[in-house]
């Protein structure tokens, strides 16, 4: 077991686009970052961290992998015993984010969707639970989208009004409810849970058209996975504003 005294943040999906800058921003504030990838022979995103001399390892996980779950705890454990920040940022997309698909949405997808988004995300942390509740400030930041609040979904002239990806979004709404209930589960502890939408990011995920760059992306899940002593838990945020369930 490593006997230093910094932080350690494991961040999931951080070999690219929104996890790879949230690994940046938290190794510039002397964080040591831990990305968790699905293939651990491509070694770019590691390269890149340490060349801008940030202190990062890399390990395999993968949603899909259950025992990769083990292979994560055992591997933060080992080499640190303990964990101060979880970024649970790996999702997926597998559906047109435009046009209403309820009616005509494959279970299939449905399926594949919660599988990656939620309970992979749910698993994980159950898992890694043990190692934040050995850390003196442990932050949770689950990362969550705006399309998984169901009051501006309820709203016709809401502005996500039109973007009914409903496998994608009902996986976040899902996310939510287990930030809820994981922050009151924890809520005698130093740990804080939050839910993060980046915003909308020119990503493999967002696509192009969107608004946001990459270099912007990371704002929330890095403020959230800071938070001092008398930030909150258990709340729905992007940068410093809360949003709707």
């Amino acid at each position: 077991m490593s006997t230093q005294k910094s932080r350690i943040a494991f961040i999931t999906g951080g070999n690219r686009g929104i996890g790879l800058q949230t690994a940046r921003e938290l190794g510039q504030l002397g964080i040591e970052v831990i990305l968790g990838v699905r293939d651990p022979e491509n070694t770019s995103a590691l390269r890149t961290l340490r060349a801008e001399g940030i202190a990062a390892e890399a390990i395999h996980y993968d949603t899909a992998k259950p025992e990769t779950d083990q292979t994560a705890f055992a591997y933060l454990e080992r080499r640190f015993g303990k964990l101060d920040i979880l970024v649970n940022n790996a999702g997926a997309l597998q559906e047109p984010l435009m046009g209403n698909d309820a009616v005509t949405l494959p279970e299939a997808t449905l399926r594949d969707t919660f599988e990656i988004n939620f309970f992979a995300l749910v698993r994980l942390t159950q898992t890694l639970v043990p190692l934040v509740r050995k850390s003196d400030a442990g932050r949770i930041v689950n990362l969550s989208s705006v399309l998984g609040s169901l009051t501006l979904h309820a709203a016709p002239d809401s502005p996500i009004a039109a973007t009914k990806a409903f496998a994608y979004n009902a996986s976040k709404t899902a996310l939510n409810a287990f930030t809820i209930h994981l922050a009151d589960a924890l809520r005698d502890t130093p740990i804080k849970v939050n839910s993060a939408h980046p915003g909308w990011v020119k990503t493999p995920l967002g696509g192009p058209a969107a608004p946001m760059e990459i270099a912007d992306s990371a704002k929330t899940s890095v403020r959230l996975a800071t938070l001092g002593v008398d930030g909150p838990s258990g709340g729905f945020f992007h940068t410093g504003d809360s949003l709707p369930w």
